[in-house]
């Protein structure tokens, strides 16, 4: 499962955006932008799994701050749109968006269709493929090439929070929890330390796609 599922609410609607996040905030964490230079900042220090973006802010099209974001990460998008804005909606799709909505929508209908991306996006996370790589999680087989790498549960664990938040920066303290759920308070200071060294030795010439963020922790740069 991923860490911390977190929605990026980006809509200059105080209401709207207030309404949106009341429907989610049981099943999520959600973050408000009321506009795309607040959503920006708030995408380059927060770890985001789903963006709900208007396409007309104030400062702004959302269609721009989408395109930006596509450049290095495929995360979901749900545009909200007006509606007779036809062209925004085929011109959004092509350009990167998983889904949209017209206003006025149903708050119930948004939390499904939010619900559908998040679904879709861990049955593809199963398997991940990159280059040489291929690590089938579902049925616990993991090689490179025509190697066969024989992984542990713990770095079996370890790699698969690096793959579904590949990209993001990820603490220490993230990873020990995820790791040893329940029993981090026996968990030795420098066990991330080793585990994460093992999985690095284990992924040879390709050990680089786990990068020391300094002062934080950790994250999964192939993305």
């Amino acid at each position: 499962m991923k860490i911390n599922r977190t929605i990026l609410i980006v809509e200059d609607d105080n209401k709207l955006n207030d309404g949106i996040k009341l429907a989610l905030r049981n099943e999520f964490f959600c973050l408000q932008a009321f506009s795309l230079q607040s959503a920006s900042d708030i995408y380059k220090e927060q770890s985001i799994d789903l963006i709900i973006l208007d396409i007309n802010m104030p400062d702004g099209n959302g269609i721009d701050f989408m395109i930006e974001i596509r450049k290095t990460e495929t995360i979901p998008i749900i545009l909200l749109t007006a509606n007779k804005m036809e062209m925004d909606i085929v011109s959004g799709l092509e350009l990167g968006a998983n889904d949209y909505i017209t206003k006025p929508f149903s708050l119930m209908v948004l939390r499904a269709r939010v619900n559908v991306q998040l679904r879709n996006e861990k049955i593809s996370e199963d398997v991940y493929k990159n280059g040489d790589f291929c690590f089938d999680f579902g049925k616990m087989e993991f090689t490179k090439g025509n190697t066969v790498l024989e992984l542990s549960k713990t770095e079996q664990k370890l790699l698969r929070c690096f793959i579904e938040n590949k990209g993001k920066n990820l603490s220490r303290s993230q990873l020990i929890d995820y790791i040893w759920q329940g029993d981090t308070e026996y968990v030795e200071e420098h066990a991330l330390t080793v585990v994460v060294n093992r999985l690095r030795n284990k992924l040879g010439n390709d050990s680089e796609c786990i990068k020391t963020v300094y002062g934080v922790g950790y994250t999964w740069a192939r993305i």
